[in-house]
């Protein structure tokens, strides 16, 4: 399994972006991990196999637990994941139309390079719980 953590939008805040990379990187030792600039004009990631989620805050609401069983069956099935964050206007309706799931993160709103962290965090919350790994003690 492959995880992809795609957004658009520069990256600006170097201390978020950080921590991003720090739980993709710890991440990596069960699985590859990328994460990177995507522009809201293209849509590179829709020919490739794998699973779509979209994080959205209109989208369904999941506690840790939830998300570590996505992916679980993700990992199971074999399946890439395509996370992908969206600009301050969001997702492009197409893309929300094509998504296999639109994930929220929380009903709040905040920064998206925060909210990279987040679900970089929560990724590897999921990896760490499915390995028996201490961290969500």
């Amino acid at each position: 399994m492959k995880v992809f953590v795609y957004y658009v939008g520069k990256a600006r805040d170097e201390h978020a972006n950080a921590i991003a990379a720090e739980f993709l990187k710890r991440t990596s030792r069960w699985a590859k991990c990328e994460m990177r600039e995507i522009q809201p004009g293209r849509d590179e990631f829709w020919p490739r196999p794998g699973a779509k989620i979209l994080l959205d805050p209109a989208g369904r609401a999941m506690d840790s637990a939830g998300f570590i069983e996505t992916v679980r069956k993700l990992e199971f099935e074999g399946r890439d994941a395509y996370f992908v964050l969206g600009g301050a206007d969001g997702h492009p309706d197409e893309w929300k139309r094509r998504a296999d799931l639109l994930l929220s993160l929380s009903a709040m709103t905040f920064p998206h390079e925060l909210a990279r962290a987040m679900l970089a965090e929560q990724i590897y919350r999921a990896f760490a719980t499915l390995r028996g790994h201490p961290y969500p003690r």
